[in-house]
C-alpha cells in the first residue's frame, strides 16, 4: 500500500497535547499524523515533568533514609548512588514510551520520526537521519512546538557547556559543588535534589525573593528551609562571568549586593526560563505570525493567523504546565468538532515540588493587591495540621483568600506535605461556586492533610474584619488568570 501524504489532521510535535489530540481525532476515522523530531510523547515524559518528579523522590527517599534515626530506624552510613537514581528514571521514561507506542497503534493516527518545515501553506516537508523523507500536507494543521531552556548572553557561558534539566536528569555522579542559576521551578525543584544526594549547591537569584511572583511568606518559608538544609542561595545576584568546564572546573564571577566577587565550583546548571521552539520551521510559508517573544500568535479558540492551523501548548503562550496542554487539547478538540471553547478566563492551578511541595490555585495577595481585589485572608501553619505530626514534617502553612464581602474563595496556596492534592479540594470548590464555609464545615477522614481544610477556613476573619479596597469589583477570574 502507498503512503499517505495527505491527512485530514497533521500534527507538528507529540507533546501533551499534540499526541491526545491525534489520539482522539484518529479514533473518530479522520486520516491522522504526528511528526516527531525526537522526543516520542513530547517533554513531559522525556526530559522534564515526570522524570524529574522520579528523580526528585530518590532525593526524597535519601533525606529519609538520612532522618532514619528520627523515625527509630538505624540504616548505617548512607551512600547514594547516581548511576541507580538514573536508571530508575530511565526504566520509567522506557516504559512511558512503550505505552504511548501502544496508543498510537491503538489509535489508528501516524507517528512519523523527522523534523518537519513548511514549505507553504499547511504542507511541510519531513527531514529524517538521512535527508528527505516525506511531503506532508493536511486538511488542518496543528502546531505543538514546545519550548527548550535558554542560555543567556552571560561572557563564557556558553563554552562552559552547562547543564539545563535536560542534562541533569541523566547525571551518573554527584557533582561536587553545584551552583544553580535560576531560582523560579525548575531551579528550586534541583537544587534541593541535589543537595539531599549530597552535592554541595549554590543557587543565584537575580530578584529579590524566590520563586517570583509568590507572597513574600511563601518565598520567605522556601527560603528558610533552603537554608537549614545547607543550601547557599544568593539573592539579588546575578552572574556577570564563567570560564572553565562544567562538569571539571568552573569559576564564576557573581555580581550581588556586597560587590563582585568570585566562587570555584564544579559543576553549573541553567535554569534561568524558556523559549519557544517557532524558529526555523518556515512558519512564515504557512501564513503563522509569531509575537515580540517568539511564541504563535493564537485566539481564545487557539487559532493561528493562518486559516486552519491551530497552535497549542507552550509554543502558543500558554501557561508552562502539562495540565494547561491538555486543556489546550480539549479546547482545540471542541473547536474542531463544532463547539465553542476557550481559553479565556481559565483558572490555572500549579504544584512546585519541593519537599514541602508548594501549591497554588487562582489569587494571591500580591495579585489580589495589585488588582485591586478585595480579601480576607485565612491562614494557619502546617503544624496546626495534626497529619503533619505522624509525618514529623511540620514546616510551611496553607492560605485562603475569601472575597472581602462574599462568601466565595478568591485563592488558596499550600506549602505542606501533598499541598497539590490539598489544592485540588479547593479547586473543585472554586469550580462548583461552593463558599468556604462548605470546606470549614465538611467533614474530611483524620487524619489526613484535607483535614486542614477545616483548620485554615475555621481561622477565617468575620466580614467586617478585615477588608482591602472597594468591594464593587467584577469577579477576579474575570480580570485576570495571571499565576
Amino acid at each position: 500500500m502507498p503512503e499517505r501524504n495527505h491527512f485530514e489532521i497533521l500534527v507538528i510535535g507529540s507533546g501533551e497535547a499534540g499526541k491526545s489530540l491525534a489520539w482522539a481525532m484518529a479514533k473518530t476515522g479522520r486520516s491522522t499524523a504526528v511528526v516527531e523530531r525526537k522526543l516520542i510523547g513530547g517533554s513531559c515524559p522525556n526530559i522534564a515533568c515526570l522524570p524529574s518528579k522520579n528523580v526528585i523522590h530518590s532525593a526524597k527517599v535519601a533525606e529519609l533514609a538520612r532522618r532514619g534515626g528520627e523515625f527509630g530506624v538505624n540504616l548505617g552510613e548512607l551512600r547514594v548512588d547516581m548511576t541507580g537514581v538514573r536508571a530508575r528514571k530511565r526504566q520509567m521514561v522506557d516504559d512511558l514510551i512503550r505505552i504511548h507506542l501502544d496508543k498510537y497503534r491503538a489509535s489508528g493516527a501516524e507517528l512519523i520520526m523527522g523534523e518537519a518545515r513548511f514549505i507553504g501553506g499547511r504542507t511541510v516537508q519531513v527531514t529524517g537521519q538521512y535527508g528527505p523523507v516525506r511531503m506532508l500536507s493536511g486538511d488542518q494543521v496543528f502546531l505543538n512546538l514546545g519550548t527548550h531552556a535558554v542560555l543567556p548572553e552571560i561572557p563564557g557561558l556558553q563554552e562552559a557547556g552547562p547543564m539545563t534539566h535536560v542534562e541533569a536528569l541523566e547525571l551518573d555522579r554527584l557533582p561536587e559543588h553545584l551552583v544553580v542559576l535560576g531560582g523560579g521551578f525548575v531551579g528550586l525543584e534541583f537544587a534541593q535534589a541535589m543537595r539531599r544526594f549530597g552535592s554541595r549547591v549554590t543557587l543565584l537569584e537575580r530578584g529579590p525573593h524566590l520563586a517570583r511572583g509568590e507572597d513574600p511568606d511563601a518565598s520567605g518559608e522556601i527560603l528558610r528551609i533552603f537554608k537549614r538544609e545547607g543550601i547557599s542561595v544568593l539573592l539579588n545576584t546575578h552572574l556577570a562571568g564563567v570560564s572553565g568546564v562544567s562538569g571539571r572546573e568552573i569559576r564564576v564571577r557573581l555580581v550581588g549586593p556586597e560587590g563582585e566577587r568570585a566562587m570555584e565550583a564544579s559543576d553549573l546548571l541553567v535554569a534561568a526560563g524558556r523559549k519557544p521552539n517557532t524558529r526555523g520551521l518556515g512558519l512564515e510559508h504557512a501564513g503563522v505570525e509569531l509575537d515580540e517573544r517568539g511564541y504563535i500568535r493564537v485566539n481564545g479558540r487557539l487559532q493561528t493567523t493562518a486559516p486552519g492551523v491551530w497552535a497549542m501548548g507552550e509554543c502558543a503562550g500558554s501557561p508552562q504546565f502539562t495540565h494547561i496542554a491538555f486543556d489546550d487539547f480539549r479546547i482545540v478538540r471542541d473547536n474542531v468538532t463544532g463547539g465553542n471553547r476557550t481559553t479565556i478566563g481559565r483558572i490555572v492551578p500549579f504544584c512546585l515540588f519541593t519537599d514541602p511541595e508548594f501549591a497554588r490555585i487562582g489569587l494571591n495577595e500580591t495579585e489580589a493587591r495589585r488588582l485591586g481585589v478585595p480579601y480576607r485572608a485565612a491562614k494557619t501553619p502546617a503544624a496546626g495540621v495534626l497529619r503533619t505530626r505522624t509525618l514529623s514534617e511540620t514546616d510551611g502553612f496553607l492560605k485562603a483568600l475569601i472575597g472581602a464581602e462574599t462568601d466565595e474563595i478568591l485563592g488558596f496556596s499550600a506549602l505542606c506535605p501533598q499541598a497539590g492534592e490539598v489544592m485540588a479540594i479547593v479547586q473543585t470548590a472554586m469550580m462548583a461556586r461552593i463558599p468556604w464555609t462548605g470546606l470549614r464545615d465538611a467533614i474530611f477522614a483524620h487524619p489526613t492533610m484535607a483535614e486542614g481544610l477545616n483548620v485554615l477556613f475555621s481561622s477565617a476573619p468575620a466580614r467586617t474584619e478585615q477588608e482591602h479596597g472597594n468591594a464593587n469589583q467584577p469577579h477576579p477570574l474575570q480580570r485576570s488568570t495571571s499565576v
